[in-house]
């Protein structure tokens, strides 16, 4: 677990609240891929995984969409404290994806914030690449502020805070309890 930025923390959503926050998701997720077949959940590392693993648990085991293909994408711009990392969002592809063929699939990427649409633009041109049928999103926290022309489609909650706020997903393994927390800077 790293150290988190000094700041006021006030708990916004706790574990349960969550967890009845994706099992909707998953709800808007199986709308939005009513009669698709052949569907991938795609998470964004480093947070979007678990998200998508849970996601992909619900449609699982609540809706029976054990079909889905699910892998991960490395992409990375930001330190979780919105700390400049890389001048331009790097994408790291896995060798070991490269052979997924997602030609005719309805791709389901999955990001714990959206704020100015960086990583999700990134993860949707590689994707687009790879000629899948459909390319959806879907984000815990969305701040309302891209500024890049990506949207959400499948939305846990929206979140309109101060733009020197930050939302952080806490979300295990990564950090002990699934929470979001918004900081205040100190």
């Amino acid at each position: 677990m790293s150290e988190k930025p000094a700041g006021r923390r006030t708990c916004l959503y706790s574990a349960e609240q969550l967890e009845a926050i994706v099992r909707d998701m998953a709800r808007q997720t199986v709308g939005l891929l009513a009669g698709r077949s052949r569907v991938a959940l795609v998470g964004i590392l480093r947070r979007g995984a678990p998200l998508a693993g849970r996601l992909h648990a619900q449609l699982r085991d609540n809706w029976g969409r054990a079909d889905c293909v699910r892998f991960d994408l490395q992409i990375k711009r930001y330190a979780d404290d919105l700390t400049l990392l890389h001048p331009e969002t790097q994408l790291t592809e896995n060798p070991a994806h490269a052979a997924i063929d997602l030609r005719g699939l309805s791709v389901v990427i999955v990001d714990d914030v959206m704020y100015h649409g960086n990583s999700m633009l990134r993860a949707v041109e590689y994707l687009a690449r790879r000629e899948p049928a459909e390319i959806r999103t879907a984000v815990l926290v969305d701040r309302g502020v891209t500024t890049l022309p990506v949207r959400s489609d499948v939305v846990g909650v929206r979140l309109d805070v101060a733009p020197s706020d930050i939302i952080e997903c806490n979300v295990p393994p990564y950090e002990a309890d699934f929470r979001i927390d918004l900081l205040q800077p100190a």
